[in-house]
């Protein structure tokens, strides 16, 4: 099995080390097991849309004008 090395802020390590008995290891493989199958989902969603760069990114500035106006 390959091997990845994470860097991470001394304060998370610190937290991390408080729950020795938690399988880091475990806990990264799955999160990013996770992260690789929403990435397929979106790649197959995507592959099938006709919204250009230009679409997305107005929609995009709608959303976030939306949100701005709700948590204002």
């Amino acid at each position: 099995m390959p091997i990845i090395t994470l860097s991470m802020p001394e304060d998370l390590k610190k937290e991390m080390e408080k729950s020795r008995e938690i399988n880091w290891s475990e806990v990264a493989r799955e999160a990013i097991r996770k992260k690789v199958v929403q990435l397929k989902i979106l790649n197959a969603i995507s592959s099938k849309s006709n919204m250009t760069e230009k679409d997305a990114d107005e929609l995009t500035k709608k959303i976030n004008e939306s949100l701005r106006k709700r948590l204002s």
